[in-house]
């Protein structure tokens, strides 16, 4: 049902490509989504996450060329983020 779902948004240029347009379509689809469909089981999770890597690897997005390719930036952002935790107050 997910993939009909989902080629009905690609037919409808709801989604288009590997890069998110619209994010208030996407929150509103995922919002319709959960209220339709209600929470997902591991095994339905599982299924829509093996699909959306498959596209992102036909996409040519997965798996990077580099994995490590900016690790440095994220190392130096996740350090700001720790001394900010360690050194704030509690509310």
């Amino acid at each position: 049902m997910l993939r009909i779902m989902l080629d009905s948004l690609y037919k409808r240029s709801i989604i288009k490509t590997a890069m998110i347009k619209d994010s208030k379509k996407l929150k509103t689809f995922e919002d319709n989504f959960i209220r339709n469909e209600g929470n997902l089981s591991y095994d339905q999770a599982v299924r829509i996450f093996t699909y959306m890597w498959n596209e992102a690897v036909s996409l040519g997005i997965f798996p990077p060329k580099e994995p490590l390719e900016g690790i440095e930036v994220d190392i130096k952002i996740a350090r700001v983020l720790n001394s900010c935790l360690k050194n704030s107050s509690p509310g």
